[in-house]
Protein backbone atom coordinates (compact mmCIF):
# COMPACT_ATOMS: atom_id res chain seq x y z
CA UNK A 1 0.00 0.00 0.00
CA UNK A 2 1.07 3.58 -0.63
CA UNK A 3 1.80 6.07 2.14
CA UNK A 4 -1.47 7.90 1.38
CA UNK A 5 -3.44 4.63 1.52
CA UNK A 6 -1.84 3.80 4.88
CA UNK A 7 -2.84 7.21 6.21
CA UNK A 8 -6.44 6.77 5.10
CA UNK A 9 -6.57 3.24 6.45
CA UNK A 10 -5.45 4.55 9.83
CA UNK A 11 -8.00 7.38 9.76
CA UNK A 12 -10.82 4.98 8.90
CA UNK A 13 -10.08 3.09 12.12
CA UNK A 14 -10.99 6.14 14.23
CA UNK A 15 -14.35 6.05 15.99
CA UNK A 16 -16.04 9.38 16.60
CA UNK A 17 -17.27 9.34 20.20
CA UNK A 18 -18.96 12.74 20.08
CA UNK A 19 -22.05 13.42 18.01
CA UNK A 20 -20.75 16.83 16.91
CA UNK A 21 -17.51 15.29 15.62
CA UNK A 22 -19.40 12.51 13.83
CA UNK A 23 -21.55 15.07 12.05
CA UNK A 24 -18.52 17.23 11.18
CA UNK A 25 -16.64 14.30 9.64
CA UNK A 26 -19.73 13.22 7.71
CA UNK A 27 -20.10 16.79 6.50
CA UNK A 28 -16.52 16.83 5.18
CA UNK A 29 -16.97 13.45 3.50
CA UNK A 30 -20.21 14.34 1.75
CA UNK A 31 -19.60 18.02 0.92
CA UNK A 32 -16.40 17.20 -0.99
CA UNK A 33 -17.65 13.89 -2.42
CA UNK A 34 -19.14 15.21 -5.72
CA UNK A 35 -22.43 13.63 -4.58
CA UNK A 36 -23.50 16.72 -2.63
CA UNK A 37 -26.07 17.82 -5.21
CA UNK A 38 -29.78 17.45 -5.88
CA UNK A 39 -28.91 16.20 -9.33
CA UNK A 40 -27.97 12.60 -9.86
CA UNK A 41 -24.18 12.30 -9.70
CA UNK A 42 -21.49 9.79 -8.95
CA UNK A 43 -18.01 9.76 -7.50
CA UNK A 44 -15.37 7.04 -7.79
CA UNK A 45 -13.17 6.00 -4.88
CA UNK A 46 -10.32 3.47 -4.99
CA UNK A 47 -10.21 2.88 -1.23
CA UNK A 48 -12.78 0.36 0.05
CA UNK A 49 -12.56 1.63 3.64
CA UNK A 50 -13.25 5.21 2.52
CA UNK A 51 -16.18 4.09 0.36
CA UNK A 52 -17.73 2.35 3.38
CA UNK A 53 -17.07 5.45 5.48
CA UNK A 54 -19.03 7.60 3.01
CA UNK A 55 -21.98 5.18 3.01
CA UNK A 56 -22.01 5.13 6.81
CA UNK A 57 -21.78 8.92 6.95
CA UNK A 58 -24.77 9.32 4.63
CA UNK A 59 -26.85 6.88 6.67
CA UNK A 60 -25.88 8.03 10.16
CA UNK A 61 -25.73 11.79 9.75
CA UNK A 62 -28.09 12.49 6.85
CA UNK A 63 -30.41 9.48 7.10
CA UNK A 64 -30.06 8.54 3.43
CA UNK A 65 -28.85 5.44 1.62
CA UNK A 66 -25.63 5.64 -0.39
CA UNK A 67 -25.17 2.96 -3.02
CA UNK A 68 -21.63 1.61 -3.36
CA UNK A 69 -20.83 -0.53 -6.39
CA UNK A 70 -17.47 -2.11 -7.20
CA UNK A 71 -16.05 -1.67 -10.67
CA UNK A 72 -12.81 -2.09 -12.59
CA UNK A 73 -10.84 0.86 -13.89
CA UNK A 74 -7.79 1.06 -16.09
CA UNK A 75 -5.10 -1.58 -15.58
CA UNK A 76 -7.63 -3.72 -13.64
CA UNK A 77 -7.46 -1.42 -10.61
CA UNK A 78 -10.41 -1.95 -8.31
CA UNK A 79 -12.61 1.04 -7.53
CA UNK A 80 -15.96 1.87 -5.99
CA UNK A 81 -18.69 4.04 -7.51
CA UNK A 82 -20.75 5.94 -4.91
CA UNK A 83 -24.19 7.41 -5.66
CA UNK A 84 -27.17 8.71 -3.66
CA UNK A 85 -30.23 7.28 -5.45
CA UNK A 86 -33.43 9.35 -5.47
CA UNK A 87 -33.76 13.12 -5.71
CA UNK A 88 -35.71 13.34 -2.45
CA UNK A 89 -32.90 11.55 -0.60
CA UNK A 90 -30.31 13.88 -2.07
CA UNK A 91 -32.29 16.93 -1.05
CA UNK A 92 -32.68 15.52 2.45
CA UNK A 93 -28.92 14.99 2.67
CA UNK A 94 -28.21 18.56 1.56
CA UNK A 95 -30.71 20.13 3.95
CA UNK A 96 -29.48 18.07 6.92
CA UNK A 97 -26.29 20.19 6.87
CA UNK A 98 -28.05 23.54 6.45
CA UNK A 99 -27.65 23.85 2.68
CA UNK A 100 -30.27 24.60 0.05
CA UNK A 101 -30.66 22.40 -3.01
CA UNK A 102 -30.85 25.52 -5.20
CA UNK A 103 -27.48 26.89 -4.12
CA UNK A 104 -25.38 27.72 -7.18
CA UNK A 105 -22.05 27.86 -5.35
CA UNK A 106 -21.10 25.50 -2.56
CA UNK A 107 -19.63 26.95 0.64
CA UNK A 108 -18.61 25.47 3.97
CA UNK A 109 -21.28 26.31 6.55
CA UNK A 110 -19.52 27.28 9.76
CA UNK A 111 -22.41 26.18 11.97
CA UNK A 112 -21.36 22.58 11.33
CA UNK A 113 -17.93 23.32 12.85
CA UNK A 114 -18.68 24.67 16.29
CA UNK A 115 -15.65 23.35 18.22
CA UNK A 116 -11.96 22.68 17.59
CA UNK A 117 -12.60 18.94 17.77
CA UNK A 118 -15.24 19.36 15.04
CA UNK A 119 -12.69 21.10 12.79
CA UNK A 120 -10.30 18.15 13.21
CA UNK A 121 -13.07 15.67 12.37
CA UNK A 122 -14.20 17.75 9.39
CA UNK A 123 -10.67 17.93 7.98
CA UNK A 124 -10.34 14.17 8.46
CA UNK A 125 -13.46 13.66 6.33
CA UNK A 126 -12.21 16.07 3.66
CA UNK A 127 -8.82 14.35 3.47
CA UNK A 128 -10.40 10.90 3.24
CA UNK A 129 -12.61 11.85 0.32
CA UNK A 130 -10.46 14.21 -1.77
CA UNK A 131 -7.02 14.36 -0.18
CA UNK A 132 -3.73 12.62 -0.76
CA UNK A 133 -0.20 12.80 0.60
CA UNK A 134 3.00 11.97 -1.26
CA UNK A 135 5.44 9.36 0.02
CA UNK A 136 7.88 11.39 2.17
CA UNK A 137 10.74 9.32 0.75
CA UNK A 138 10.19 11.29 -2.47
CA UNK A 139 8.94 14.72 -1.36
CA UNK A 140 6.75 16.51 1.18
CA UNK A 141 3.36 17.28 -0.35
CA UNK A 142 -0.23 17.02 0.88
CA UNK A 143 -3.18 18.20 -1.19
CA UNK A 144 -6.96 18.31 -1.56
CA UNK A 145 -8.73 18.44 -4.92
CA UNK A 146 -12.14 20.02 -5.53
CA UNK A 147 -13.85 21.28 -8.70
CA UNK A 148 -15.21 24.35 -6.89
CA UNK A 149 -13.15 27.49 -6.25
CA UNK A 150 -15.34 28.67 -3.36
CA UNK A 151 -14.94 25.35 -1.57
CA UNK A 152 -11.16 25.51 -2.03
CA UNK A 153 -11.06 29.05 -0.61
CA UNK A 154 -13.29 28.07 2.32
CA UNK A 155 -11.09 25.03 3.03
CA UNK A 156 -8.02 27.30 3.18
CA UNK A 157 -9.87 29.48 5.68
CA UNK A 158 -10.69 26.45 7.85
CA UNK A 159 -7.06 25.28 7.73
CA UNK A 160 -5.99 28.74 8.90
CA UNK A 161 -8.39 28.40 11.85
CA UNK A 162 -6.43 25.47 13.29
CA UNK A 163 -4.86 26.80 16.48
CA UNK A 164 -2.54 23.88 17.14
CA UNK A 165 -0.44 24.30 13.99
CA UNK A 166 0.67 26.66 11.25
CA UNK A 167 -0.47 24.72 8.17
CA UNK A 168 0.22 27.46 5.57
CA UNK A 169 -2.03 26.14 2.75
CA UNK A 170 -1.98 27.46 -0.82
CA UNK A 171 -4.32 27.17 -3.84
CA UNK A 172 -3.41 26.23 -7.41
CA UNK A 173 -5.40 25.45 -10.56
CA UNK A 174 -4.93 22.04 -12.17
CA UNK A 175 -7.01 21.34 -15.29
CA UNK A 176 -10.65 21.43 -14.14
CA UNK A 177 -9.87 21.29 -10.40
CA UNK A 178 -8.63 23.56 -7.66
CA UNK A 179 -5.85 22.19 -5.48
CA UNK A 180 -5.32 23.18 -1.87
CA UNK A 181 -1.84 22.02 -0.92
CA UNK A 182 0.69 22.02 1.91
CA UNK A 183 4.41 21.62 1.21
CA UNK A 184 6.20 22.01 4.55
CA UNK A 185 7.03 18.70 6.22
CA UNK A 186 6.31 20.05 9.73
CA UNK A 187 2.89 21.29 8.61
CA UNK A 188 2.07 17.90 7.07
CA UNK A 189 3.11 16.18 10.30
CA UNK A 190 0.83 18.53 12.25
CA UNK A 191 -2.09 17.91 9.89
CA UNK A 192 -1.80 14.13 10.12
CA UNK A 193 -1.56 14.32 13.90
CA UNK A 194 -4.51 16.71 14.05
CA UNK A 195 -6.75 14.41 12.02
CA UNK A 196 -5.74 11.27 13.94
CA UNK A 197 -3.13 9.63 11.68
CA UNK A 198 -0.55 9.62 14.49
CA UNK A 199 1.37 6.55 13.28
CA UNK A 200 1.66 7.99 9.78
CA UNK A 201 2.90 11.28 11.25
CA UNK A 202 5.54 9.37 13.24
CA UNK A 203 6.63 7.49 10.11
CA UNK A 204 6.98 10.79 8.28
CA UNK A 205 9.09 12.22 11.11
CA UNK A 206 11.35 9.17 11.14
CA UNK A 207 11.85 9.36 7.37
CA UNK A 208 12.55 13.09 7.66
CA UNK A 209 15.14 12.50 10.42
CA UNK A 210 16.81 9.78 8.36
CA UNK A 211 16.95 12.01 5.26
CA UNK A 212 18.36 14.94 7.25
CA UNK A 213 20.99 12.73 8.88
CA UNK A 214 21.94 11.21 5.52
CA UNK A 215 22.13 14.64 3.87
CA UNK A 216 24.28 16.00 6.70
CA UNK A 217 26.66 13.04 6.49
CA UNK A 218 26.79 13.40 2.72
CA UNK A 219 27.49 17.13 3.07
CA UNK A 220 30.31 16.49 5.55
CA UNK A 221 31.74 13.77 3.29
CA UNK A 222 31.65 16.09 0.27
CA UNK A 223 33.31 18.81 2.32
CA UNK A 224 36.05 16.44 3.46
CA UNK A 225 36.54 15.21 -0.11
CA UNK A 226 36.82 18.79 -1.33
CA UNK A 227 39.38 19.54 1.38
CA UNK A 228 41.38 16.44 0.44
CA UNK A 229 41.28 17.47 -3.21
CA UNK A 230 42.63 20.89 -2.25
CA UNK A 231 45.33 19.25 -0.13
CA UNK A 232 46.40 16.91 -2.94
CA UNK A 233 46.34 19.73 -5.49
CA UNK A 234 48.54 21.90 -3.28
CA UNK A 235 50.82 18.95 -2.48
CA UNK A 236 51.23 18.21 -6.20
CA UNK A 237 52.45 21.76 -6.87
CA UNK A 238 54.77 21.61 -3.89
CA UNK A 239 56.26 18.26 -4.97
CA UNK A 240 56.73 19.66 -8.48
CA UNK A 241 58.60 22.61 -7.02
CA UNK A 242 60.77 20.33 -4.85
CA UNK A 243 61.48 18.15 -7.91
CA UNK A 244 62.56 21.20 -9.89
CA UNK A 245 64.88 22.41 -7.14
CA UNK A 246 66.37 18.94 -6.73
CA UNK A 247 66.92 18.62 -10.48
CA UNK A 248 68.37 22.09 -11.11
CA UNK A 249 70.47 22.95 -8.06
CA UNK A 250 69.88 20.23 -5.46
CA UNK A 251 68.03 20.50 -2.20
CA UNK A 252 71.23 21.45 -0.37
CA UNK A 253 70.78 24.96 -1.80
CA UNK A 254 67.70 25.37 0.37
CA UNK A 255 67.98 26.72 3.92
CA UNK A 256 67.85 24.01 6.55
CA UNK A 257 64.27 24.81 7.63
CA UNK A 258 63.01 24.75 4.03
CA UNK A 259 64.93 21.57 3.23
CA UNK A 260 63.38 19.87 6.26
CA UNK A 261 59.89 20.87 5.08
CA UNK A 262 60.66 19.78 1.51
CA UNK A 263 61.83 16.31 2.57
CA UNK A 264 58.75 15.85 4.78
CA UNK A 265 56.40 16.91 1.97
CA UNK A 266 58.12 14.65 -0.55
CA UNK A 267 57.86 11.62 1.71
CA UNK A 268 54.25 12.41 2.77
CA UNK A 269 52.34 13.95 -0.15
CA UNK A 270 48.98 13.26 1.53
CA UNK A 271 49.89 14.92 4.85
CA UNK A 272 47.94 18.03 5.85
CA UNK A 273 49.59 21.25 7.00
CA UNK A 274 48.49 20.58 10.58
CA UNK A 275 50.08 17.12 10.54
CA UNK A 276 53.27 18.52 9.02
CA UNK A 277 53.36 21.18 11.73
CA UNK A 278 53.16 18.52 14.42
CA UNK A 279 56.08 16.65 12.83
CA UNK A 280 58.15 19.82 12.44
CA UNK A 281 57.10 21.23 15.84
CA UNK A 282 55.85 24.47 14.31
CA UNK A 283 52.43 26.01 13.68
CA UNK A 284 50.24 25.35 10.66
CA UNK A 285 50.90 28.86 9.38
CA UNK A 286 54.63 28.26 9.83
CA UNK A 287 54.47 25.19 7.59
CA UNK A 288 52.47 27.13 5.01
CA UNK A 289 55.06 29.90 5.08
CA UNK A 290 57.91 27.44 4.48
CA UNK A 291 56.14 25.74 1.59
CA UNK A 292 55.32 29.10 0.02
CA UNK A 293 59.01 30.05 0.21
CA UNK A 294 59.88 26.75 -1.50
CA UNK A 295 57.45 27.58 -4.32
CA UNK A 296 58.97 31.05 -4.67
CA UNK A 297 62.46 29.53 -4.78
CA UNK A 298 61.35 27.10 -7.50
CA UNK A 299 59.72 29.88 -9.56
CA UNK A 300 63.13 31.53 -9.89
CA UNK A 301 64.45 28.34 -11.48
CA UNK A 302 61.62 27.62 -13.97
CA UNK A 303 58.22 25.91 -14.19
CA UNK A 304 57.60 23.29 -11.46
CA UNK A 305 54.95 21.56 -13.60
CA UNK A 306 57.48 20.82 -16.32
CA UNK A 307 59.83 19.21 -13.84
CA UNK A 308 57.06 17.04 -12.40
CA UNK A 309 56.15 15.91 -15.88
CA UNK A 310 59.74 14.91 -16.55
CA UNK A 311 60.31 13.10 -13.27
CA UNK A 312 58.11 10.90 -11.16
CA UNK A 313 57.94 11.32 -7.38
CA UNK A 314 59.80 8.01 -7.09
CA UNK A 315 62.68 9.35 -9.19
CA UNK A 316 62.87 12.51 -7.12
CA UNK A 317 62.89 10.47 -3.93
CA UNK A 318 65.73 8.33 -5.31
CA UNK A 319 67.74 11.43 -6.14
CA UNK A 320 67.03 12.89 -2.71
CA UNK A 321 68.18 9.69 -0.99
CA UNK A 322 71.32 9.74 -3.07
CA UNK A 323 72.04 13.33 -2.03
CA UNK A 324 71.44 12.41 1.59
CA UNK A 325 73.91 9.54 1.29
CA UNK A 326 76.57 11.87 -0.13
CA UNK A 327 76.03 14.36 2.66
CA UNK A 328 76.39 11.65 5.31
CA UNK A 329 79.65 10.41 3.73
CA UNK A 330 81.20 13.84 4.07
Amino acid sequence: MSFAADCKQELCMIENKRACCLKAECYGLLLFSKCFSARESQMVCENAAVARRVAEAAAVSAGVYAEVRSQLRRKNIGAYAITIPGEAARIQMIRSFGHDENDVNLHIHEENLQKDCCISAFLRGVFLICGTVTDPQKEYHLEFSTPYLHLAEDLVAVLHRVKAAQLSPSIARRKNSYIVYIKESAAIEDFLTLTGAVNSAMNLMQIKMYKETYNNLNRVSNCETANLDKTYSAATKQIAAIALISDKVGLDELPADLREAAVLRLENPEMSLREMGERLSISRSGVNHRLRRILEFAEQLGSPEESLAEQSVFEVEEKLHAENAKTEEF
